[in-house]
Protein backbone atom coordinates (compact mmCIF):
# COMPACT_ATOMS: atom_id res chain seq x y z
CA UNK A 1 0.00 0.00 0.00
CA UNK A 2 1.73 3.15 -0.87
CA UNK A 3 2.13 5.97 1.87
CA UNK A 4 0.35 9.08 1.70
CA UNK A 5 2.78 11.09 2.94
CA UNK A 6 5.86 12.31 0.85
CA UNK A 7 8.92 13.59 1.47
CA UNK A 8 10.38 14.93 -1.63
CA UNK A 9 10.65 18.88 -1.44
CA UNK A 10 8.45 20.72 -3.37
CA UNK A 11 5.43 18.02 -3.09
CA UNK A 12 2.69 18.76 -1.21
CA UNK A 13 1.41 16.24 2.07
CA UNK A 14 -2.46 15.35 1.97
CA UNK A 15 -1.74 14.85 5.28
CA UNK A 16 -3.02 17.95 7.29
CA UNK A 17 -0.45 20.13 9.22
CA UNK A 18 -1.86 19.51 13.02
CA UNK A 19 -0.34 22.87 13.81
CA UNK A 20 -2.80 24.71 11.09
CA UNK A 21 -5.79 22.71 12.72
CA UNK A 22 -5.05 24.27 16.26
CA UNK A 23 -5.35 27.58 14.21
CA UNK A 24 -8.58 26.87 13.16
CA UNK A 25 -11.38 28.65 15.30
CA UNK A 26 -14.02 26.75 17.04
CA UNK A 27 -16.87 28.48 19.24
CA UNK A 28 -17.44 26.98 22.55
CA UNK A 29 -20.45 28.02 24.43
CA UNK A 30 -19.65 28.02 28.85
CA UNK A 31 -22.36 27.89 31.42
CA UNK A 32 -20.82 28.71 34.93
CA UNK A 33 -22.45 27.83 38.14
CA UNK A 34 -21.56 28.88 41.67
CA UNK A 35 -20.85 32.01 43.62
CA UNK A 36 -19.72 33.66 40.09
CA UNK A 37 -21.57 37.16 40.52
CA UNK A 38 -20.49 40.19 42.11
CA UNK A 39 -16.55 39.09 42.25
CA UNK A 40 -15.43 40.36 39.30
CA UNK A 41 -16.00 37.03 37.12
CA UNK A 42 -17.19 38.63 34.06
CA UNK A 43 -14.11 41.10 34.15
CA UNK A 44 -11.48 38.24 34.32
CA UNK A 45 -13.04 36.57 31.83
CA UNK A 46 -12.80 39.73 29.34
CA UNK A 47 -9.48 40.48 30.17
CA UNK A 48 -8.68 36.92 29.75
CA UNK A 49 -10.14 36.41 26.54
CA UNK A 50 -8.58 39.23 25.35
CA UNK A 51 -4.84 38.31 26.32
CA UNK A 52 -5.76 35.24 24.29
CA UNK A 53 -6.80 37.00 21.57
CA UNK A 54 -10.40 35.27 21.59
CA UNK A 55 -13.69 36.70 20.39
CA UNK A 56 -17.30 36.50 22.13
CA UNK A 57 -18.72 37.82 24.85
CA UNK A 58 -19.83 37.46 28.94
CA UNK A 59 -22.72 37.98 30.35
CA UNK A 60 -24.64 37.12 34.26
CA UNK A 61 -27.80 35.22 33.77
CA UNK A 62 -30.74 36.11 36.51
CA UNK A 63 -30.63 32.24 37.75
CA UNK A 64 -27.07 33.07 39.45
CA UNK A 65 -25.24 31.61 35.89
CA UNK A 66 -22.78 33.25 34.11
CA UNK A 67 -22.86 32.35 30.37
CA UNK A 68 -20.19 32.90 27.67
CA UNK A 69 -19.24 32.56 23.93
CA UNK A 70 -15.07 31.82 23.38
CA UNK A 71 -14.09 31.57 19.41
CA UNK A 72 -11.00 31.35 18.34
CA UNK A 73 -7.99 29.08 17.95
CA UNK A 74 -8.23 25.71 20.18
CA UNK A 75 -5.67 25.73 22.32
CA UNK A 76 -6.62 29.59 22.91
CA UNK A 77 -9.92 28.13 23.81
CA UNK A 78 -9.14 25.73 25.91
CA UNK A 79 -7.17 27.99 28.03
CA UNK A 80 -10.17 30.16 28.44
CA UNK A 81 -12.12 27.10 29.82
CA UNK A 82 -9.17 25.98 32.05
CA UNK A 83 -9.35 29.73 33.62
CA UNK A 84 -13.51 29.61 33.82
CA UNK A 85 -13.15 26.91 36.17
CA UNK A 86 -10.81 29.14 38.34
CA UNK A 87 -12.28 32.58 38.00
CA UNK A 88 -10.92 35.38 40.00
CA UNK A 89 -9.40 34.78 43.71
CA UNK A 90 -13.26 36.19 45.16
CA UNK A 91 -15.03 33.30 43.11
CA UNK A 92 -16.29 29.86 44.07
CA UNK A 93 -16.71 27.88 40.63
CA UNK A 94 -18.56 24.87 41.01
CA UNK A 95 -19.50 23.30 37.79
CA UNK A 96 -18.37 24.59 34.03
CA UNK A 97 -20.71 23.19 31.26
CA UNK A 98 -18.69 23.51 28.10
CA UNK A 99 -21.10 23.06 24.35
CA UNK A 100 -19.75 23.54 21.23
CA UNK A 101 -21.36 26.26 19.59
CA UNK A 102 -21.84 28.29 15.89
CA UNK A 103 -18.83 30.67 15.35
CA UNK A 104 -20.27 34.45 15.10
CA UNK A 105 -18.42 37.01 13.40
CA UNK A 106 -17.84 39.16 16.19
CA UNK A 107 -15.01 42.23 16.89
CA UNK A 108 -13.39 41.22 20.32
CA UNK A 109 -14.71 40.33 23.41
CA UNK A 110 -17.26 42.11 25.36
CA UNK A 111 -19.53 41.96 28.41
CA UNK A 112 -23.04 42.03 27.95
CA UNK A 113 -26.00 42.75 29.75
CA UNK A 114 -27.93 40.31 32.10
CA UNK A 115 -30.76 38.24 30.90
Amino acid sequence: MPDEHSDRPGEKSPVPDASSEEQDPIARHLRIHGRIQGVWYRGSATAEASRLGLSGWVRNRSDGTVEAIAIGPLTAVEAFIARAHQGPSNARVSRVEVFEAEIEQLAGFEQRPTV
